[in-house]
């Protein structure tokens, strides 16, 4: 399991092909030869890029799914639409496919935020947006996540 550190702010280019900051790729040394997979997030206008090993451990969850439960069928085909795979190219980038672009809004200016175990890609304005939206609320939010939380059950 990986826990990546880090904001970095970044450029893509015409064809959608984003070069990572060195500190992230050394961060991602580890797993950079088994590939990445994005897809679309499930609650903002984002994309999420997950190690195969992560997206191997998710697909483990959702592999016992009943899927003759139609909410588990509909949940699945949501969560997976759009799922690619990707890899670095020999300069360092990774290209994402145009739809997922234009789902996340994806042109120029992008951020590349660290949410523990997966990269989550932004438009920079939707990111700068998403996280002025949060400060709001952050204070009561962290208090309802977090505030039941023993010490030892954190450590």
């Amino acid at each position: 399991m990986i826990n990546l550190i880090g904001t970095y702010e970044c450029k893509a280019d015409t064809k959608g092909r984003v070069m990572f900051s060195a500190a992230l790729k050394k961060q991602l040394q580890p797993v950079i030869n088994e590939g990445f997979v994005i897809k679309r997030a499930v609650f903002q206008p984002c994309l999420e890029l997950y190690t195969m090993q992560e997206w191997m451990l998710m697909m483990e969850k959702i592999n016992k799914l009943n899927r003759f439960v139609k909410k588990n069928n509909d949940f699945i085909r949501r969560f997976t639409a759009g799922v690619k795979t990707v890899e670095f190219d020999a300069t360092g980038r990774i290209l994402i496919p145009k739809d997922l672009c234009g789902f996340a809004s994806i042109k120029k200016q992008v951020v590349l935020s660290s949410a523990v175990n997966i990269i989550e890609i932004w438009d920079k304005d939707n990111y700068e947006k998403a996280i002025d939206d949060a400060a709001l609320d952050f204070a009561d939010l962290a208090e309802e996540v977090m505030g039941n939380t023993s010490v030892d059950e954190l450590s």
